[in-house]
């Protein structure tokens, strides 16, 4: 039997020291900003939209020109480029749900860098629970070792890795590895079919009118924690004089209260898709 290539993310929390996490800070907003701006040039050119070559040079003047476009490597400066024309052809794809791209807030944007070449990563595991991978304009970066990749690993799973991609979120900065493996096509499922909606309320349910309830994502003395810390931020917020920006005590309260939430929501998610 033919095998076929099956393409796959794996995630993995990256320890970064505070020097390390400020660089990365820097290159996400960098490559928003570079957004903001493609978006910018593309758009309000008078009678037709830029081409990629257009786009292209603008990307290598910025960076000559402007001291704070070199923090971004150049090749996620490309990757930035290809997601933004990905985005506009997905949006012009009549069967493709995409809507028109927009500029990218600094608050509401997830921060994130690609690196789409995998032999700039040079992976390597150090012990059983820890790898190490290099970033560009960063270092050497341990990340956490909590699966076999790809062409990595004597015994492993055949394949390569691709790419990666940095994001961060209520834990701190996660490594995405873009995986390639070679897999026998899957059979046709010759059981009855359903259809499932995973939402907030009910866990899951399915068109034959069945639920799949569960017990709260928080244990007992999580959800008590989140409450104190939810009544430690709404004093704070009363005590604060009206358009001042919060403190950083508020702010710290708000990042504990996402990374609890963030952790309920890795639980549903892990439970939604395993049952």
């Amino acid at each position: 039997m033919e095998l076929v290539k099956r393409n796959r993310a794996h995630k993995a929390r990256l320890d970064l020291s505070a020097a390390q996490v400020a660089v990365l800070d820097a290159q996400a907003h960098t490559a928003r900003a570079l957004w903001n701006l493609l978006h910018e040039y593309f758009t309000f050119r008078q009678g037709r939209f830029a081409t990629v070559k257009d786009c292209d040079a603008a990307i290598r003047t910025a960076r000559r020109e402007i001291d704070w476009m070199g923090q971004l490597p150049a090749q996620a400066a490309q990757a930035v480029l290809k997601t933004y024309r990905q985005a506009w052809a997905n949006f012009f794809n009549p069967d493709h749900p995409a809507k028109r791209p927009t500029f990218k807030g600094r608050l509401r944007t997830r921060l994130a860098v690609d690196v789409p070449q995998a032999r700039d990563l040079q992976i390597k595991r150090i012990n059983r629970r820890w790898g190490a991978i290099n970033l560009p304009k960063v270092g050497r970066v341990r990340f956490r070792w909590t699966k076999d990749l790809p062409g990595l690993t004597r015994g492993g799973p055949a394949g390569r890795i691709t790419g990666a991609r940095l994001v961060k979120d209520a834990h701190g900065w996660q490594v995405v590895f873009r995986t390639e493996t070679l897999a026998e096509p899957a059979a046709a499922h010759q059981g009855p079919r359903v259809g499932i909606d995973r939402g907030i309320t009910v866990a899951l349910a399915l068109s034959d009118g069945t639920m799949r309830e569960h017990a709260p994502w928080l244990r007992t003395g999580e959800r008590e924690h989140l409450r104190r810390l939810e009544k430690k931020a709404a004093r704070r917020r009363r005590t604060r004089p009206r358009a001042e920006p919060a403190s950083r005590r508020l702010a710290r309260t708000y990042d504990q209260i996402a990374r609890l939430r963030a952790r309920a929501k890795r639980r549903a998610v892990d439970w939604q898709h395993q049952t």
